[in-house]
């Protein structure tokens, strides 16, 4: 059984006894679902992941005047419902912070985004950070009447805007040149491992990065990025093979053949959604011509690096 398979029977059994005797506005203006923090919710949990922050629980949210007014006493009957279910007891950490329980609507989303709306322009859209964002499109949300919750959730889930896209990708363009094609080979020459390994690791990164914006999909933070980008971004079997390619070998043995053969791939991919006709396999090349392309003036004013992954 999934994570989200267990949150979403837990809260089917549950749910009904947090609102019993209270009224039905209550429950109508209540989001109930699981979102947020933890492999469950990228669908990437299994027995390892098992070890912390994981068990049977769900998310409640509510707007603002009921949280104001409700929200203590159904954080009160949360903190009733049994720790075990279906042979799984929830294990929470200190470090974690709250996972499931009472959240008011807002507070939920400006915990991610900083925002307890949709972002309004490119600067508060390239503020948000991206692993950020894909915790917060992530999971599912099970019920939701009024469909208050709902409606700011789809606004992250549409992606970035055209303009927020090319700028990011930019960015992703330019340091995969900087990392790969430039530094990781000058730090070979150089016997440099420890500044090699940096270099292929901004590279990889980057790459990823550059993938899952093309798939119009959040990456997520380092240690699900690559399983992302195989099952959410279902990048193609060569590009997947390559970004394994460079991770496993020693870093004295990448081949650069790899390297250039996926900032090839970026590059085509770029002209290919007309975001640049430059033909360079450089792709710093690709990411000023893109920069310059920019239309948004603060986006076109930003750095070439603003946008990248974090």
């Amino acid at each position: 059984m999934t994570g989200l398979e267990l949150s979403r029977s837990y809260c089917e059994l549950y749910a009904p006894t947090l609102f019993e005797g209270l009224p039905s506005d209550v429950r109508y203006r209540a989001a109930l679902g699981l979102v947020g923090e933890g492999s469950e919710c990228l669908g990437f949990d299994d027995k390892i992941s098992r070890d912390h922050d994981f068990g049977p629980g769900f998310c409640v949210w509510l707007s603002t005047d009921v949280y104001e007014e409700w929200g203590s006493e159904l954080q009160r009957r949360y903190d009733l419902l049994p720790v075990s279910f279906k042979g799984f007891t929830r294990q929470q950490t200190q470090m974690a912070g709250k996972r499931v329980g009472v959240f008011e609507m807002q507070a939920f989303y400006r915990l991610y985004t900083g925002l307890s709306r949709a972002p309004q322009c490119a600067k508060e859209w390239l503020a948000i950070p991206e692993q950020l964002l894909a915790q917060v499109t992530s999971g599912e949300v099970f019920a939701d009447p009024s469909g208050e919750f709902s409606a700011l959730r789809v606004v992250y889930q549409g992606f970035y805007p055209d303009e927020v896209m090319r700028k990011k990708f930019a960015a992703h363009c330019a340091s995969m040149a900087q990392a790969g094609q430039y530094n990781l080979p000058r730090c070979l020459k150089r016997k440099d491992a420890v500044a090699a390994q940096a270099a292929r690791s901004e590279f990889l990164t980057s790459t990823m990065a550059a993938f899952h914006l093309l798939a119009h999909t959040y990456m997520p933070y380092y240690k699900w990025a690559y399983r992302s980008l195989a099952e959410r971004a279902c990048a193609p079997a060569p590009v997947l093979d390559a970004v394994r390619s460079i991770a496993a070998a020693p870093v004295e043995q990448v081949d650069q053949d790899d390297v250039e053969a996926l900032c090839q791939t970026v590059g085509a991919s770029a002209r290919l959604a007309g975001w640049t006709s430059c033909a360079s396999d450089f792709l710093l090349d690709v990411a000023l011509d893109i920069q310059g392309s920019l239309r948004d003036p603060y986006l076109a004013a930003c750095p070439l690096a603003a946008g990248g992954y974090r």
